[in-house]
């Protein structure tokens, strides 16, 4: 039974690791962007599956893992369905204000990078943050 638990603490760690890199993906690609009609093509067809899948596969085999521990409601628990129940608003948000981003208006394309460069950075910091606790202090 040990080992199982070891093996999905491990995939689920393997999960927040993707997770963080595809943030680290959204930044690039978001800076490389200059052309909001591409961008949003990109985002669509590619990266919003992306993200959802991780988001999903790490809520999924968080609440294995909580399962597993006879749903222990724990400090580490708790905080860590905040992040998740956050990534997903703020993703929605970043969502919501790239459809109403006017293609052919340039202006708006720069505010929504504006806006849309503080939601990524504070998902890329409550994650590290909330990994580097477990992982380290935990």
């Amino acid at each position: 039974m040990e080992q199982m638990y070891s093996m999905g603490v491990n995939l689920h760690s393997i999960g927040i690791l993707l997770l963080i890199f595809a943030i680290v993906v959204n930044i690039v690609l978001l800076y490389q962007a200059d052309d909001s009609a591409k961008y949003k093509r990109l985002r669509s067809v590619f990266l919003l599956p992306f993200n959802s899948m991780l988001v999903a596969a790490a809520i999924f085999t968080g609440s294995i893992m909580m399962a597993t521990k006879h749903l222990d409601f724990t400090l580490e628990n708790i905080l860590m369905i905040i992040v998740a129940i956050t990534l997903i608003v703020k993703e929605v948000r970043r969502s919501k204000a790239l459809k109403h981003v006017d293609d052919d208006e340039f202006i708006d394309f720069v505010v929504y990078k504006q806006f849309a460069y503080k939601i990524l950075y504070f998902e890329f910091f409550i994650v590290v943050a909330i990994s580097i606790w477990m992982w380290f202090f935990s």
